[in-house]
């Protein structure tokens, strides 16, 4: 099986956007900022939008986009706000053929919340 990295790895942090290994991609947790890297705060469903954007450039570099997501791992700062979050989510992932997990826990940087994914897309 091949793998390939993806995307710009900053050099103080060992790991890459995304990775593919054979069909699968793998993107790494992406928060809410923009194709430059400045954080975008805002409301739970700003900062959502902005999450699921940095996913989709991620998977974009490998060749894939969101509808190739087959798993999806959302870090939620306050569970309380799963409702609005899963509001934005579904409008991007309308069909909702994917798994996913949504969890509660503080991210290592300041922000409301953080998604993961795994996609399938065969070469």
């Amino acid at each position: 099986m091949t793998k390939r990295a993806f995307g710009n790895k900053n050099p103080s942090l060992p790991f890459h956007p995304a990775v593919r290994a054979g069909a699968f991609i793998f993107v790494s947790g992406q928060v809410a900022k923009d194709e430059n890297g400045v954080m975008l705060g805002g409301t739970i469903e700003e900062e959502t939008k902005h999450c699921i954007e940095a996913v989709r450039r991620a998977l974009q570099l490998a060749g894939a986009d969101l509808q190739d997501v087959v798993k999806a791992t959302v870090f939620l700062e306050d569970a309380r706000d799963f409702g609005r979050y899963n509001g934005v989510f579904a409008k991007y992932f309308p069909d909702g053929m994917l798994a996913r997990t949504t969890v509660e826990a503080r991210a290592a940087i300041s922000t409301k919340i953080e998604i993961e994914v795994i996609a399938y897309k065969p070469e």
